[in-house]
């Protein structure tokens, strides 16, 4: 195999190796770094004796993954206030040729999927997302993370129980998720608090994420009073220059606020019957960098 036709096959591979690595590290430059030191790997290996170039690479991320993720540990235990993950433009292509594993694959990157994952320990982390994700059988698993079927499907029932416990237990359609969006963004930009109040669940949360960069509360927000308090004191003192655009983040509409031609925010809703039951608002600017050329 030649270097242009490795390149061609990892370049192939590359959206599964990336969708591998957010997966388990929550960052877009660490899955970034993650795939790159793959690359590095698979330009210097004996390609000769790869059979499965895909089951190869994904291998090596995920036990690049797996070192990494043992090594943001500390990182994530010192951060300021509520920790979310990077947001992350999805656009699945090819990956993902049909209706239903779109959706799995969009529920698995989910901002809600991913806090809950973060309390798994890596190698429960890396079985979930490689079994429930991408649809790995165990014995793939267990070749992936050199370890004995049985112990990869103990792994697997321990991850896969603990996230059930703790995951949102609701499916939305992705229609009315694009449309709540617009509806808050009209009535948080427009400064309505009524028609703001309207959208909460009694019940919403608000959980922002400034790492101390940026101003954010460093507390979760409960209760659709207190939120939309927060969210309307927020529109009324204003950003300079502000711009709205609605992308796809993390498998769902979300929201890029701008100040200027910089990002400021993106914001994500969780849904439940209709009525929005979470707010996501990531503001650490270095979250925001990859969302810079949207």
């Amino acid at each position: 195999m030649t270097i242009d036709t490795a390149t061609e096959v990892f370049e192939e591979h590359r959206p599964v190796l990336m969708g591998v690595a957010y997966r388990m590290l929550g960052r877009v430059a660490d899955a970034e770094d993650v795939v790159q030191e793959a690359w590095l790997r698979w330009s210097g290996a004996d390609r000769t004796e790869v059979r499965e170039p895909r089951a190869y690479l994904v291998r090596i991320v995920t036990r690049l993954a797996v070192d990494r993720l043992r090594q943001v540990r500390s990182r994530n235990e010192a951060y300021v206030g509520p920790w979310l993950p990077e947001p992350y433009v999805t656009d699945f292509g090819d990956t993902a040729p049909d209706t239903a594993e779109r959706a799995v694959l969009a529920d698995s990157v989910s901002l809600a999927v991913l806090v809950v994952l973060e309390s798994l320990s890596p190698l429960e982390r890396a079985v979930f997302v490689l079994r429930e994700a991408f649809g790995y059988p165990y014995a793939d698993i267990a070749a992936v993370l050199d370890r004995g079927e049985p112990a990869v499907r103990q792994l697997a029932g321990r991850a896969r129980k603990h996230v059930e416990e703790r995951r949102p237990r609701y499916e939305v359609d992705p229609a009315e998720r694009r449309d709540l969006t617009e509806r808050f963004l009209a009535a948080a930009g427009g400064g309505d608090l009524e028609a703001l109040m309207s959208l909460l669940a009694p019940d919403v949360r608000l959980i922002g994420d400034s790492g101390g960069l940026s101003k954010a509360p460093l507390r979760v927000i409960e209760t659709a009073d207190k939120v939309g308090r927060f969210l309307y004191a927020v529109a009324q003192q204003g950003i300079p220059d502000p711009s709205y655009r609605l992308l796809e983040l993390n498998g769902g509409a979300a929201l890029l606020v701008l100040s200027g031609d910089k990002p400021d925010s993106a914001v994500q809703l969780d849904v439940v019957d209709g009525r929005i039951r979470c707010v996501y608002i990531v503001r650490n600017p270095e979250k925001l960098v990859s969302l810079g050329s949207q």
